[in-house]
């Protein structure tokens, strides 16, 4: 079983936007290090943003200002809102918790016109 199951990507046009789930499924996502990552299309994974447990959050510089992670512990859910998405952010998008190699599935974001 996986621990974390990602959702809510889809196709948006440029300029929009996009709030992605990680639930967990085996595992917690309260009071761990917990990260997001992006794989482009033919490129290789990237990360994206972390969240660690009193609230701080780091993000790669291309969506700073653009995109907020954040959790709701009663729901055992990590969220990243995306916001002015652009055609470069189009990709599968993971979660995953600091230190562990296991990824989910994914969610698919595209962003094009």
């Amino acid at each position: 079983q996986v621990p974390f199951v990602e959702s809510g990507g889809g196709l948006v046009q440029p300029g929009g936007s996009l709030r992605l789930s990680c639930a967990g499924a085996g595992d917690s996502v309260s009071d761990e290090i917990m990260t997001w990552h992006r794989q482009p299309p033919g490129k290789a994974r990237e990360w994206v943003a972390t969240l660690f447990p009193g609230g701080a959050t780091f993000y790669t510089d291309s969506v700073k200002g653009r995109f907020t992670v954040s959790r709701d512990e009663a729901k055992n859910t990590m969220y990243l809102e995306m916001n002015s998405l652009q055609p470069e952010d189009t990709a599968v998008y993971y979660c995953q918790k600091h230190g562990t190699s296991t990824w989910g599935q994914g969610t698919q974001v595209t962003v094009s016109s």
